[in-house]
Parts: C-alpha cells; sequence; structure tokens
C-alpha cells in the first residue's frame, strides 16, 4: 500500500516529520541512511537540507538527492496520530460503497461518465471530488449523498 503525505516540517539537525494521509505522524532522521547512502550527507547543509520538496511519492532535494515517503512510513517513529485527512475519508466512503453494491470501478465509470483512472483517483484519496460528482456517483450506486457537519456539543 502507498501512503501518501500530505504536509513536510524540518526538526533540528537532519530529523523531519511528515504527517501522511491516513493521520500517522512520523519522524525520521535521514542521518541513518548515511552509511548506505553516502551522497545523502550533503543534506547535514543545513541550506540543501531545507530546500527539500514534498511531493506525492517522497521528498526531493535535486536529481541526486531524494527519499520515499514509505521510507518514512515504515521506519520512521510514529509520534502521534491525527484525524486522517477529509479526502481519505471521502476516498474510504466511495471505496466502500461501490464494494457494497458489487460493482467494479469499470462498471461505475459506464454508470457515472466518470472516467475509470478519475473514480481509482478518488478511491485512493488524490482526488478531491466535487459534491456534483459524488451525488453522481452515489445515483449510480442507488444511494443518495450525505454530508452532515457534527458541532460540539454544549457542556
Amino acid at each position: 500500500m502507498f501512503h501518501r503525505a500530505v504536509e513536510l516540517k524540518y526538526l533540528d539537525g537532519t530529523a523531519l516529520e511528515v504527517l501522511f494521509q491516513d493521520g500517522m505522524v512520523k519522524q525520521y532522521d535521514i542521518s541513518v541512511l548515511f552509511s548506505k547512502y553516502p551522497q545523502l550527507k550533503a543534506l547535514e547543509d543545513r541550506k540543501i537540507f531545507l530546500q527539500g520538496k514534498l511531493s506525492a511519492y517522497g521528498i526531493i532535494w535535486n536529481d541526486d538527492l531524494d527519499l520515499e515517503t514509505e521510507t518514512i512510513y515504515e521506519e520512521g517513529k510514529t509520534v502521534r496520530t491525527e484525524k486522517p485527512a477529509a479526502s481519505l475519508l471521502v476516498a474510504q466512503a466511495v471505496a466502500a460503497a461501490r464494494a457494497q453494491s458489487g460493482l467494479s470501478q469499470t462498471q461505475l465509470a459506464a454508470l457515472t461518465g466518470i472516467d475509470q483512472s478519475d473514480l481509482s483517483k478518488i478511491e485512493r484519496g488524490v482526488s478531491n471530488p466535487s459534491v456534483l460528482t459524488l451525488e453522481r456517483i452515489a445515483k449510480a450506486l442507488g444511494g443518495n449523498l450525505q454530508i452532515s457537519i457534527k458541532l460540539p456539543s454544549a457542556s
């Protein structure tokens, strides 16, 4: 399974904190990789280290320096869990409803007019579908879309 990173924070030295779409927050010190990948020692330079950019698949500093987010997820230390990103909650709801209906993504695509690859993106949480798109999916599955806003109880 691919774990999508949604937020990156730089900590002291060569340590990172990454929030993943499922709500897991992991810390990882890149220095543990220096003996295996000597080119990563360049990240000891704080100026270079802080230039890393988070992509869907990893952190990229330049053509020679990158780190897969899957490494951080699997080997990093879990420091806390946050509520999963809304796109993951939508993804899980759509995938579960489609599975319950017994339809494949291809069949649902034919019923909704939504491209199968777009349905896949929705179910993986890498797409942010509109309410109208979610209504089309719900109707094609024989259901209806419900959206709720839960307010905290007054104590």
